[in-house]
């Protein structure tokens, strides 16, 4: 998990689920379990490199889960992790300012 001691805890959450990519991926995830195409056809403009970098980052900090299936093809899931799951408050928050602003 990142650490940085000292800073600002806008920061460190910025640090974890910031980007241009990271929010919407964690919204797709919110209330299911998906999988990489899945994810990737809810973001057609993120490429299949960022994609896979993005989820890294997350499985990395714990705010998701990956599990992988032993089948062929691979079979790989993506969920939101119980840590995770501490993010909706944030996310809920996110869409309601959106939605809000959206119509200003």
């Amino acid at each position: 998990m990142t650490r940085n001691d000292g800073q600002c805890p806008v920061t460190e959450t910025m640090t974890v689920i910031g980007g241009k990519w990271k929010p919407i991926i964690l919204w797709i995830l919110r209330d299911h379990v998906r999988r990489f195409g899945e994810i990737k056809r809810f973001i057609p403009a993120i490429t299949q490199k960022m994609l896979t970098q993005q989820l890294r980052e997350l499985e990395e900090n714990k705010i998701i889960n990956r599990k992988v299936y032993p089948v062929v093809p691979p079979k790989v899931e993506y969920s939101l992790s119980e840590y995770g799951r501490t993010l909706i408050p944030i996310l809920d928050a996110m869409a309601a300012w959106g939605g809000k602003h959206k119509n200003l």
